[in-house]
């Protein structure tokens, strides 16, 4: 594998950069020390006479994401996208959007964010789990609540799960990069990383796609993350033993996991062969294997291409609950 590729497709730095679950984020801590306080430089002077928010509290990693950048692999462009697109539906259908709207998403420590404009903004607060504040006071999870001008919503700490969804009637309408609004972590394409001072847009809110239920049933964190696995199309790359061990044994979510890719603790698979592979296409749920015997799902940041050996790919509908996993969940892969 080529130095350029050691830290996008295999055990390099990209799985542990600023999209990582540091130590120090391992419950519902602060902000890593690589986040500096101030005016992203892709939001500065964002202003405008129709409604917006204004970052008050980024937290450790709160990013804009939409369905994704969709159809640009072949130009070695990742995804991106909510993690979780279940609760980026969701969340949207509750404030009266289209599905594929941008939404905030939040890391562990939720964020906080006020409205400016001159009218109230409808907002639901969705994903994991957590208490939700309008200038202090607690207002419902999960449901819609209407937030007036000049009023901060804040979404504190996951009590359950990993990933908050912030979703605004309108949308969030940061300007677009091939067709999406999503920030992505790996190419650096999207608006930046959240920080303290930022302003987003949000669109107008369409009437005509008005909630019909004030609440709906939100899916849990998983208790256990069952990922149904599809072998290869390098599976004869390890041992008849490792490939029964991959399905055999139980692994567990790591706190190096990040929106590039989960990350596995447990035992390590056997190869088959020595040597490299030339770099290969890689999608979204490929499960790729470093030299430390791990297995790591990717997920969508993930990278292109890579040189370590894919032993199986995880089927796509299994993915969101990997976005709600907290670290330490044991994890079982399955034949699909």
């Amino acid at each position: 594998m080529s130095p350029a590729l050691e830290g996008a497709g295999g055990e390099g730095p990209a799985l542990g950069g600023a999209g990582g679950m540091s130590p120090a984020l391992e419950g519902a801590g602060g902000a890593g020390p690589e986040l500096e306080v101030g005016p992203g430089p892709a939001l500065e002077g964002v202003r405008s006479a129709g409604p917006a928010l204004e970052v008050v509290r980024a937290g450790a990693l709160t990013t804009v994401q939409d369905a994704g950048r969709i159809g640009w692999a072949h130009l070695g462009v990742p995804r991106a996208g909510a993690l979780d697109g279940p609760a980026l539906r969701l969340a949207n259908r509750l404030v009266g959007n289209a599905p594929d709207a941008a939404v905030l998403e939040t890391t562990v420590t939720g964020c906080a964010v006020r409205v400016t404009g001159a009218r109230p903004v409808l907002a639901v607060v969705g994903g994991a789990g957590c208490r939700v504040t309008v200038d202090g006071r607690p207002v419902a999870w999960g449901a819609p609540v209407r937030v007036p001008p000049g009023a901060v919503l804040e979404a504190g700490p996951a009590v359950q799960g990993l990933r908050g969804y912030l979703a605004f009637a309108g949308g969030l309408v940061p300007e677009p990069v091939l067709g999406s609004r999503s920030a992505d972590l790996l190419s650096g394409l999207g608006p930046p990383v959240l920080r303290e001072g930022d302003v987003l847009p949000l669109g107008p809110a369409l009437s005509s796609l008005a909630p019909h239920a004030d609440t709906v049933p939100w899916p849990g964190a998983p208790a256990e993350l069952v990922l149904p696995l599809y072998p290869g199309p390098r599976d004869g790359w390890f041992t008849e033993g490792a490939l029964r061990t991959l399905t055999s044994a139980a692994y567990r979510v790591s706190e190096r996991s990040n929106r590039i890719g989960l990350r596995t603790e447990g035992p390590a698979l056997t190869r088959a062969r020595d040597g490299e592979l030339p770099s290969e296409g890689m999608v979204l749920g490929a499960v790729q294997v470093p030299p430390d015997g791990l297995p790591v799902v990717f997920l969508n940041d993930h990278p292109t291409t890579g040189g370590y050996p894919v032993v199986g790919v995880v089927a796509e509908a299994a993915l969101a609950r990997a976005a709600q996993a907290v670290p330490g969940t044991p994890v079982r892969f399955v034949r699909a």
